[in-house]
């Protein structure tokens, strides 16, 4: 039974611009919604069919320039905020949803920040901060640095002096799995230090790392907390997410299959204490790891959490109605007695990746779209057929939750679930996930890191080839397509009668034909000595030269894609005899990246 929102609030927003795509952007709608709140939608240029946008009340055009960085453009947001009329912002998450810098420019705009104050998201978005506000709160951090460490030749004295590995080696302003690495000895420290602190220049401007014992097979346990102005702080019971990859999650559940009640209630004490020490407010989540009984703070993310949803399944509370309404000036609907857990739900993040290769991107178009239904099923999703799933942004194209009384019972109603979703034109998690929840493991409730690490295990979910399609099709019916313009930078639905291929999602180009199959240039191709590119991506960092001698599994070069970088090594010992490519070059699927021959070269 849901808890209930009581009456609208005093003074409720008239309109919301929400500053994010996909998903996120979708389920803020519905709940401004529900509240009677106009909802003003931001989008980028490839984005210009996308759900998000075509969903809003109005949407803006964030200007021309790199697609992924329009939505960063503060200036453009805050011009849209005074253009629309809107009095308050809701960032979701990812992108401007944890920049303190963005929260002060809305209040100096006289716009209400959906989010916690400033000074807050400055305090945890540090991780070295973080640990230093917790420690003096009292709340149990994991052994490590509280200071940033400047070189590799400080974190090898500190950890040989106090640490010991494995260690972790973390981005001071990480999160999402950005910035983290593992030195498991001495001999792999440059490497994990050098690719921490790269990755926290890339995503996060800050290249300041530490060092954290690592604790080889942790739960992943976090609470979720929400605080209002008037000094009520709550908690909503925990989640675990320790099913990952790469340090990102992929699986999500709620009750903590691992957590007993005396332990629920000692995270639940110290998401409140942690809330409470930064002066929070907004919707946050205290992150954990679950280690032999005992709980370690390990970060706070300041902003609703792409997990936020198991955690409404069993409590009943809908968490973004409640950061609406504590941005409007309302006092928490509800007290820390009011919540109680009921049943058992389950998140399955479907994303546009192979598992079978690692999980592996695999942007492209989506041809067929069904979502799942039925009892206890729920699907935050932001695409449709003829949505394109761009290498620009996160690979997430839905969250699959299911509810029912308990664990089994839910697992079951998620194999359910799995098997409606129909997904076409690329490939997705969606057979992971299937195999995954059959597993002992799942149902022991483990973490299940050795089948995510398996690649054996992972090499049995490919996809079967697809067959050839004919090289030349029928003449192509005159259909009606709704298609969207732009005047003025404010986007408008028209209809159009033209020929039924183009233009049918985001990124997809009006008027063209597809290529006949002797034009199209797919991946793989070439003889043993080549290796071609397994995705669409940004050349990052190149690590060899032609002309080097190379080991079997050598690091060749990393490929960025769908905000994560990709490893891609040496099939084989020999001599690099053709590298075609460079640094900060985009890279498509089936392209050349080295030729490695047994012989050396000339």
């Amino acid at each position: 039974m849901a808890i209930s929102a009581g009456t609208l609030p005093r003074r409720m927003f008239s309109k919301v611009l929400v500053a994010n795509r996909g998903e996120i952007a979708i389920r803020v709608m519905r709940t401004l919604e529900e509240l009677g709140v106009g909802t003003v939608a931001v989008y980028s240029e490839p984005d210009r069919d996308a759900p998000h946008a075509r969903r809003a009340d109005e949407a803006y055009l964030l200007g021309p320039g790199p697609a992924a960085e329009s939505y960063l453009k503060v200036d453009k947001i805050l011009q849209v905020v005074k253009e629309s009329g809107a009095e308050a912002v809701h960032p979701g998450y990812g992108f401007l949803a944890e920049n303190a810098a963005f929260a002060r420019s809305c209040e100096e705009a006289g716009v209400t920040w959906i989010g916690p104050p400033a000074d807050a998201i400055d305090a945890m978005g540090s991780k070295t901060r973080a640990r230093e506000l917790m420690k003096a709160a009292g709340v149990p951090i994991v052994p490590g640095t509280t200071d940033p460490v400047e070189t590799v030749e400080d974190a090898r004295r500190i950890i040989g002096e106090s640490i010991g590995y494995p260690v972790a080696i973390k981005a001071a302003g990480g999160g999402g799995g950005k910035g983290f690495r593992v030195a498991e000895s001495e001999d792999k420290l440059e490497d994990a230090f050098e690719g921490a602190a790269r990755e926290g220049e890339k995503f996060f401007s800050d290249a300041t790392v530490y060092i954290e014992r690592y604790l080889p097979d942790p739960r992943h346990v976090e609470v979720q907390v929400l605080a209002d102005a008037h000094g009520n702080v709550v908690h909503l019971f925990e989640r675990d997410c320790s099913v990952q990859r790469r340090h990102q999650k992929l699986i999500e559940e709620s009750p903590a299959p691992a957590v007993d009640p005396d332990l629920r209630e000692r995270i639940g004490k110290i998401g409140t204490d942690a809330a409470k020490a930064v002066g929070y407010r907004s919707a946050g989540t205290i992150e954990g790891l679950l280690a032999d009984g005992e709980y370690f703070f390990l970060e706070m993310n300041t902003r609703v959490q792409v997990e936020h949803c198991v955690t409404e399944m069993v409590t009943g509370v809908d968490i973004v109605r409640e950061q609406i309404r504590v941005a409007a000036g309302e006092e928490l609907s509800f007290t820390q007695d009011d919540v109680v857990i009921r049943g058992h739900a389950i998140e399955c993040r479907i994303n546009a990746e192979d598992a079978s290769k690692r999980f592996a991107p695999a942007p492209g178009q989506i041809t067929t779209y069904r979502e799942p239904s039925g009892p206890g099923v729920r699907v935050d999703s932001g695409a449709a057929a003829g949505y394109a799933v761009l290498p620009l942004y996160d690979p997430m194209i839905a969250k699959l939750i299911v509810w029912d009384t308990d664990r089994e019972a839910s697992t079951r109603r998620m194999l359910r679930a799995l098997s409606e979703f129909d997904i076409g034109g690329l490939r997705t998690l969606l057979p992971f996930h299937t195999a995954l929840m059959a597993t002992e493991q799942w149902a022991n409730g483990e973490t299940c890191r050795d089948l995510v690490e398996d690649g054996d295990w992972l090499s049995q979910l490919s996809y079967p080839k697809p067959e050839p399609p004919s090289e030349d099709g029928p003449d192509e019916p005159k259909v009606e397509r709704d298609y969207a313009v732009e005047v003025s930078g404010r986007r408008f639905d028209v209809k159009v009668i033209g020929e039924a291929f183009g233009g049918g999602g985001n990124g997809a180009t009006a008027g063209r034909r597809p290529p006949r199959r002797s034009e199209r240039r797919g991946p793989g191709g070439g003889g043993p000595d080549e290796i071609t590119s397994p995705l669409q991506g940004n050349m990052w960092k190149v690590r060899v030269k032609k002309g080097d001698a190379v080991e079997e599994g050598q690091l060749l070069c990393i490929i960025e894609a769908m905000k994560m970088e990709n490893e891609i090594t040496a099939h084989k010992a020999g001599t690099v005899a053709e590298l075609p490519i460079e640094e900060g070059k985009p890279i498509n699927a089936g392209d050349p990246i080295a030729t490695i021959t047994s012989a050396p070269a000339e």
